[in-house]
């Protein structure tokens, strides 16, 4: 059942207090948000990218629920490198013109809360929107705050692992070892500090909206022992009661079991 106006917001301050109290909390969240599209036909917008607007626009609104909650690491994937391919290169064109505006005037600008850092590959961006990017992460480099977001954006997990064993490779032919040295001593951190989110904690907890129930090659390496949480709300409907509720669960859970 949903609630709406004083009724709803009496129970999201009664669910905030009771998961932030409860525990424990995860540090690291991870965000697919899926649904935008689906939610600009649903709401009957005349365009997709209606819906991407709406849902750019959500994203900082989220950041600052987990905020509140004291989670300081955060990564969104906004984008896949499958979406620039297949999309159409209007839609394309305007979700470029979203991230550039989210980045630079939102998550970069004055009061920056948190210290921006991008995964993918820019490369495969058009030049001002991967440019906007680098001028964001340096910009906000020096946030004192603790806390992190990183933006997926052309990326794709399986490419993430081969560009890290590449990196990888490249870095020990420069030291001299041979390929026998490298495969009788490689181990998971030798992959780890080359992958786009070297020197991050993995993800605690993943939450994709939209009701689908699978990854889509998102943070496949860092998700290894993240918990999963699939929620029905297309992402701009995504309420702050379903994001307590995907933490209470994450508590719940990691509550009553070990960590692996």
């Amino acid at each position: 059942m949903r609630m709406a106006g004083p009724l709803y917001a009496l129970y999201t301050r009664r669910l905030r207090r009771k998961v932030a109290a409860s525990g424990p909390l995860p540090r690291h969240i991870g965000l697919i948000m899926d649904g935008n599209r689906r939610w600009a036909r649903q709401m009957g917008l005349a365009s997709p990218s209606q819906g991407h607007r709406a849902g750019g626009e959500h994203v900082e609104e989220v950041l600052g629920w987990c905020d509140r909650l004291g989670v300081t690491h955060v990564t969104v994937f906004v984008c896949s490198t499958e979406n620039l391919a297949r999309r159409d290169s209007a839609e394309v064109a305007f979700l470029m013109g979203l991230i550039e505006d989210l980045v630079g005037r939102r998550l970069a600008g004055a009061g920056a809360r948190r210290q921006l850092h991008v995964a993918g590959t820019l490369d495969a961006l058009p030049d001002r929107t991967a440019r906007v990017l680098k001028e964001a992460v340096a910009a906000t480099s020096g946030c004192a705050t603790g806390a992190h977001v990183t933006l997926a954006i052309g990326y794709g997990g399986r490419q993430e692992v081969v560009d890290a064993l590449r990196e990888l490779l490249y870095e020990q032919a420069e030291s001299g070892r041979t390929l026998g040295e490298l495969a009788d001593e490689i181990d998971l951190d030798d992959v780890a500090r080359h992958l786009y989110t070297a020197g991050q904690p993995d993800p605690d907890l993943v939450i994709r909206t939209s009701g689908e129930q699978r990854m889509s090659n998102f943070l496949l390496w860092q998700s290894a022992h993240a918990e999963l949480y699939f929620c029905e709300a297309y992402w701009p409907a995504f309420r702050e009661l379903d994001f307590l509720r995907a933490v209470r669960s994450y508590a719940d859970r990691r509550g009553s079991s070990p960590t692996p």
